[in-house]
């Protein structure tokens, strides 16, 4: 869960000398919180306009001080460059705090992080997931450039701009070479291996705007009665664009619905609770607590979806926001829950951009359901629990369905 701000300035001169010399030290407790970030939204969840300032026990670290002089005066070989060295010390910094969602994001990351909430960046227009084999498979979106150049869905990414791909290289940042600026002749090479015809081909793809969908819906084949709604992550578009379904939806003439958030790994905040609102007539939606008080989510009266049935699809993979609407549209009685248990990420991340462009991730609260049940690396356990297909099915859709054709 996220909270969207303006930009945080690191304040403190006398903090940023003093990590100017900073320690190779940091290195290792650092690059385990570099891979955190994991696939976009998970730990995005709040941006705030605080300044950050880095505290101690005193006013700066005259260990890190001391050791650096003496690396610097009898270390064999070249040292790394000022900025790493200074983010390394700050990873090591962070990784004492022993909180996996606390964390620090690189320039180039943190850049793309806004672009891709709002929901609109400049690139080529693909999804990137790794598949069982470890390799980077693509999934372009519909009508956009990479799709136009003939990617097709699970494509292999072999290399970008005719350099190999490192395996072991963070996905964020991989995404991010393949995003850039809209202007003329800008775009980005890429070599890809085709499954379906066992061939390796090399194309240059000019960046376009891409909005990236968070809603998905459609009438239900099945039966004609049912809307499906599948929100795929919560961005700054998704109220909107959960409108738009709304209105499709009901001229369609559907009596009952699904809700899918399979998959939804959170988003930002405010957008969640904003959602869960549309299917919740009253009562509370959430309740956060961070280290002061305690702030009740409160629905308000006549949602766009009120008076339909109602039920939700969750799965492991279900996080954050998606844990906030699902736990919300339960505990008031709303809908029922089939899947998965969920992932469990009861924490909000606030998200502070640093002097640097780089930004800092840090826990700042926690949330509870209505009932008040916590929600961090518990879950929630579905109403009716199902096991995934091997073969692909959707088994959970198709007892979605079959209970709401009861109901009716």
């Amino acid at each position: 869960m996220q909270k969207r701000s303006q930009t945080a300035q690191v304040e403190s001169r006398g903090t940023q000398h003093d990590l100017r010399r900073s320690l190779l030290l940091g290195v290792g407790l650092g690059l385990g919180l570099a891979l955190v970030f994991l696939a976009g939204f998970v730990f995005r969840d709040v941006i705030s306009p605080a300044p950050v300032v880095f505290a101690s026990s005193g006013t700066s670290y005259p260990l890190l001080d001391e050791v650096q002089a003496l690396i610097d005066a009898h270390y064999l070989r070249s040292q790394p460059d000022f900025s790493q060295r200074q983010y390394a010390a700050v990873r090591g910094m962070l990784g004492t705090l022993g909180d996996r969602y606390t964390f620090f994001i690189d320039p180039p990351v943190a850049a793309s992080e806004s672009d891709v909430l709002a929901g609109t960046y400049g690139g080529i227009g693909v999804q990137i997931q790794r598949n069982e084999a470890g390799e980077l498979a693509l999934y372009p979106f519909v009508e956009s450039p990479a799709e136009k150049q003939g990617i097709e869905n699970g494509d292999i990414l072999r290399a970008i701009n005719g350099v190999p791909l490192d395996p072991a290289q963070s996905q964020d940042a991989i995404d991010q070479l393949l995003r850039g600026e809209v202007k003329a002749d800008s775009g980005v090479e890429i070599t890809v291996f085709k499954p379906s015809t066992g061939e390796e081909f090399t194309t240059f793809i000019l960046f376009d705007v891409i909005n990236v969908p968070s809603v998905v819906w459609r009438v239900l084949a099945e039966d004609e009665r049912l809307g499906y709604v599948q929100v795929l992550r919560f961005t700054a578009r998704t109220p909107e664009e959960l409108g738009e379904a709304f209105a499709d939806l009901r001229n369609s003439n559907i009596v009952a619905l699904v809700l899918d958030l399979r998959n939804n790994t959170g988003g930002l905040l405010q957008e969640s609770i904003d959602v869960a609102d549309e299917f919740i007539d009253s009562g509370v939606i959430v309740y956060e607590r961070d280290n002061e008080h305690e702030q009740t989510f409160n629905a308000n009266a006549g949602g766009g979806w009120v008076e339909f049935p109602l039920i939700v699809l969750v799965n492991n993979l279900t996080a954050s926001g998606a844990e906030l609407v699902a736990g919300a549209i339960r505990d008031s009685g709303r809908g029922i829950l089939i899947g998965q248990t969920t992932y469990g990420k009861g924490t909000v991340q606030q998200i502070f951009s640093l002097s640097d462009q780089s930004s800092l991730h840090i826990t700042s609260a926690e949330w509870f359901t209505p009932s008040r049940q916590p929600l961090d690396s518990i879950g929630l356990t579905p109403d009716v629990a199902m096991i995934p297909d091997p073969n692909g099915r959707d088994v959970e859709l198709g007892e979605a369905i079959r209970r709401l054709q009861e109901d009716l």
